[in-house]
């Protein structure tokens, strides 16, 4: 897969990230972006630190949870502060998974951990 960028002012998502233990920057995705949706390694550049973070992506509308706007959320490991209203650059380095829907946020969580470890292993 080629490399992907996206980039964008992290904006306030609903917080259903935070509360199931993966907080994520979001960015607002171009209508005409034809990047497939699914989960990425990822690495992140954000406005004023020299250093990227390592992340997990999720590119697309979250179906467990009932979403409908497509956008791009990336957990960013290691990362302490905060990210909104900062800019930040997501460099999409290999796709993992197509985006799916879960019975349960458990099921939800769980893939989520699984994801990060396959991540952090490579």
């Amino acid at each position: 897969m080629t490399e992907a960028v996206l980039e964008g002012v992290v904006v306030e998502g609903r917080r259903l990230g935070r509360q199931l233990g993966f907080p994520t920057a979001n960015i607002a995705v171009a209508r005409g972006c034809t990047i497939t949706n699914g989960v990425y390694r990822s690495e992140v550049e954000v406005e004023g630190y020299e250093t990227p973070f390592l992340a997990m992506s999720n590119l697309g509308c979250n179906p467990s949870v009932g979403g409908s706007e497509r956008r791009l959320e990336s957990h960013l490991f290691d990362f302490q502060g905060e990210l909104y209203g900062r800019r930040i650059r997501v460099h999409l380095l290999e796709r993992l998974r197509d985006e799916q829907h879960f019975a349960s946020v458990e099921a939800l969580q769980a893939q989520l951990e699984k994801d990060k470890q396959t991540i952090l292993n490579k």
